[in-house]
């Protein structure tokens, strides 16, 4: 069966893609560059199609002959000076791909949303049934929360079915930035301060996995978390001390003295005409913490989770094959020179 993947060359994108291959799946990608195209076919695509989400044309011609549509393209950042980008992508992007698989007579679609999109109340379990507080913590939440609406809509009325998976922080080897920077540098220690709050985290295998599981068993107009594991940011850290064998003291910042910092910082960077690294939306997500339950996916898609000592085994040794270690992490057998 051939199939259509957006976003192949992300990283929740290249273990699909890989996983698809496997199972002996016909992928046919869509690639913005020629550097693009060439990974994707290196990872194992039929295929690829230059083009990006606004072209008509490149849309229609990889998706003639598929049944199947894995939209997993969007952009996950934080801080940025200027959303409209990341709006028009994530929500007007969607839109067209769910349009375009439509008029291509595509059989399903997978859209990769976001548990982000779900915007439970503080305090709460995030569910596929959860209400959504009304408000909205970052950009980058608003954008997946709308555009997942968005493809709702547009496929309303349409033949195509559309399955929804909603991955919490997913976590893995591939995945060097955002969330795992705090991995990186809490072993190499380097990490400052944390918030105490609440995570959840999905291993990038078991993200891919969900995706393909809904593929084959979801329900169209539904919509599935996939979630490996909460805890608190301590018991997180904890896990990660017993994995490396470091014990890294991590004094905790009080909500109010990061607010206040991440309003210095996104001022001063401001003034520099830079984007900060550190800015209030992403203190705002930090200190409002996240707990979603992902056992809908277990329960009705057959998905596994993986123990989320081996994620960040399996994350850690990347960074080491990465060299980005640089310090012995005697648990692992690892070397800073390894690093």
């Amino acid at each position: 069966m051939r199939v259509f993947v957006t976003g192949g060359s992300g990283v929740v994108g290249r273990d699909l893609i890989a996983r698809l291959v496997a199972d002996g799946r016909e992928v046919v990608a869509l690639a913005r560059s020629d550097a693009a195209s060439a990974e994707l076919e290196g990872l194992g695509a039929a295929r690829s199609v230059r083009g990006d989400l606004f072209d008509r044309e490149a849309l229609a011609e990889g998706m003639a002959g598929c049944e199947v549509v894995y939209h997993v393209a969007g952009v996950n950042a934080m801080c940025v000076a200027d959303p409209r980008p990341m709006f028009r992508t994530n929500i007007e992007g969607s839109r067209r791909v769910v349009r375009a698989a439509a008029d291509a007579g595509v059989r399903r679609l997978v859209h990769t949303s976001s548990a982000a999109a779900i915007g439970e109340a503080r305090g709460t379990v995030g569910s596929e049934e959860s209400l959504h507080r009304g408000t909205y913590l970052s950009r980058y939440e608003q954008s997946k929360h709308r555009a997942e609406q968005a493809v709702w809509k547009a496929a309303a009325g349409t033949e195509l079915e559309v399955v929804a998976v909603l991955p919490s922080s997913v976590q893995g080897p591939g995945r060097g930035g955002g969330t795992a920077k705090i991995l990186l540098d809490f072993v190499n220690g380097t990490l400052p301060a944390v918030i105490d709050s609440r995570l959840s985290i999905v291993d990038i295998r078991d993200c891919a996995a969900g995706h393909v599981l809904a593929e084959l068993h979801g329900k169209a107009g539904e919509r599935y978390v996939l979630n490996g594991a909460t805890m608190t940011v301590r018991e997180g850290l904890g896990v990660l001390s017993e994995v490396t064998g470091v014990d890294t003291r991590v004094r905790s910042l009080p909500g109010p003295v990061a607010s206040g910092a991440a309003a210095a910082a996104a001022a001063v960077a401001r003034v520099r005409r830079r984007e900060p690294r550190f800015c209030p939306e992403m203190v705002r997500t930090l200190r409002h913490g996240h707990a979603y339950d992902g056992s809908k996916a277990a329960r009705e898609l057959g998905l596994e989770y993986t123990p989320v000592a081996e994620t960040l085994e399996r994350t850690i040794r990347w960074f080491a094959e990465q060299r980005m270690i640089t310090r012995d992490l005697p648990g692992l057998g690892i070397r800073a020179a390894d690093g």
